[in-house]
């Protein structure tokens, strides 16, 4: 296969913030860099500012959208390619998602009715779950 990326430099190392871009873990480089800049990537259990290098077998652990991805990488990319390539650049060690929770209809109420009463909010209030 073809090396989408050219040259990762002297080492084989490229910055941490283009790497996640690169293999599409998440949608913007600049979204990876805030990431890092917030304390949601660490490589080798380390947290890491954006130009930190990640090399081959280093362990990156990402908290994005409400979700954990731990990857090894296996491969160094600088450019962002294709998902088909991006998914052979690492190994996923992610804890699966979450399974998506059934959104129970709203509680619609007939237009012109007015504010609910006490009885309707509680009610809606056992319907979500909530203790009043």
């Amino acid at each position: 296969m073809a090396d989408h990326a050219g040259p990762a430099g002297a080492e084989g190392t490229v910055r941490v913030d283009s790497w996640i871009w690169s293999v599409r873990l998440t949608k913007t480089r600049s979204q990876a860099a805030a990431a890092c800049r917030g304390g949601h990537v660490r490589v080798n259990g380390e947290r890491v500012k954006p130009a930190h290098t990640v090399k081959a077998g280093d362990e990156v652990r990402l908290f994005h959208e409400g979700r954990q991805r731990i990857v090894v990488v296996s491969r160094v990319i600088r450019k962002r390619v294709g998902a088909p390539v991006a998914v052979e650049c690492y190994v996923d060690n992610s804890p699966p998602p979450p399974p998506r929770e059934f959104v129970a209809p709203m509680g619609l109420r007939d237009r012109g009715t007015g504010r609910p009463t006490k009885r309707d909010r509680r009610d809606l209030d056992r319907l979500h779950g909530r203790q009043g």
